[in-house]
């Protein structure tokens, strides 16, 4: 590349000096200082003890990289082809429809869906063992309302998966926190955001995932960042 290539790039991508990056390194730190510290209240919130709440938090960034295949999906889809047709020597090109496979592979993410499922899991047999059965139907019928919510804002989006705006599953959460609670919101709460998400906009749109033109899905797939994951973090804090 001769001078003037590198002086159209440096006017585009500027060079970082150290401070610049010193600073953006710091910001990062603290971005991720106050995350990992409000996941970990919400989860002490929830009654787990301190190490199992760490040991949680720990599981979820590292499970945010594993995605685990359950399921394959097939789709067959009209396409325009087209074929050669000879005349007398010449080469004629005609359209003509068929039809075109295509597979995907739904999988789950450790970090995204499988440790919030674990925790709901372990919240739901806590309350059942101490035989708080009112708290426990409260916390199924938050979850149905939840996912039927979630699932009426959800979208499918081709090329990219479902798509809901990231602030309703917690904000339903809440309310339904509030007045189902039944002494108990904060665990209502989590349960219904994290499952009201997971039902309402994955597994109720299971059928419409083959037709999202991607060769892969993930459930939770954005690691902590996924909205299964972040649901019921929020709606805790916020309760």
């Amino acid at each position: 590349m001769g001078q003037r290539g590198s002086q159209r790039l440096a006017l585009f991508f500027p060079a970082l000096r150290w401070p610049v990056l010193l600073l953006l390194g710091l910001f990062l730190v603290i971005v991720f200082a106050f995350f990992s510290g409000a996941v970990l209240v919400a989860f002490r919130r929830l009654g787990l003890p301190p190490e199992v709440a760490l040991t949680m938090f720990v599981f979820a960034l590292v499970g945010s990289f594993i995605n685990i295949p359950i399921a394959e999906e097939r789709a067959y889809e009209p396409v325009i082809k087209l074929r050669e047709v000879s005349f007398f020597g010449f080469l004629y090109p005609i359209p003509y429809f068929g039809v075109e496979e295509r597979r995907m592979i739904i999988s789950i993410n450790v970090g995204g869906a499988l440790v919030p499922l674990s925790i709901v899991l372990y919240e739901l047999i806590r309350i059942a063992m101490l035989g708080q059965y009112g708290l426990l139907f409260n916390t199924l019928l938050a979850v149905l309302i939840a996912a039927l919510i979630c699932n009426a804002v959800s979208v499918p989006v081709r090329g990219v998966g479902i798509a809901m705006p990231s602030i309703v599953p917690p904000l339903v959460a809440v309310l339904l926190g509030w007045l189902l609670g039944d002494g108990n919101p904060t665990l209502v709460a989590y349960v219904s955001g994290t499952l009201g998400a997971l039902l309402g906009a994955d597994i109720m749109n299971w059928k419409k995932l083959k037709h999202l033109d991607a060769p892969m899905v993930s459930i939770g797939g954005a690691g902590t960042f996924d909205g299964v994951f972040l649901a019921g973090v929020i709606a805790v804090l916020l309760v």
